[in-house]
């Protein structure tokens, strides 16, 4: 394991973070329609491994659904930078911090796994392809 600490932002600089990650294992994409649309790439840490360097009034949050996680966003340019939640499947309690918003780290070289949010197929786990795209899903 080669764990790094990050630094990372919002687009505005209204919100920081510090967080250790370990990118060689690699970050995740979800299809499901939140992190669809925001174009999430997440890397999954424990919470003692993650610092909020910024005010909490910078952030805005949202949750949704099942609410299994909470998402924060920069209230100020709506980058979203991390989300918490706690779920079996990640081993309880977790920081998952938006890759695309750390500093010095470019995202296309961190390898993806994917899962199947889309269809609520959290038991099978990640796998190392895309789930299928909108209206290929009956294909």
């Amino acid at each position: 394991m080669a764990i790094s600490r990050y630094l990372g932002t919002c687009h505005c600089g209204a919100v920081r973070f510090a967080v250790a990650l370990d990118l060689a294992q690699g970050a995740s994409r979800c299809n499901c329609s939140v992190c669809t649309k925001i174009s999430m790439t997440a890397a999954f840490a424990k919470p003692a491994a993650f610092t909020l360097l910024s005010d909490d009034a910078a952030l805005g949050a949202y949750e949704w659904g099942g609410k299994i996680s909470r998402r924060y966003f920069c209230r100020t340019c709506g980058i979203h930078c991390f989300a918490r939640g706690e779920l079996p499947e990640l081993g309880g309690a977790y920081v998952s911090v938006n890759v695309n918003a750390l500093e010095d780290v470019d995202p296309i070289t961190v390898k993806l796994s994917y899962w199947d949010g889309r269809h609520d197929n959290w038991d099978s786990g990640p796998r190392a392809t895309p789930w299928p795209i909108r209206g290929a899903d009956a294909a």
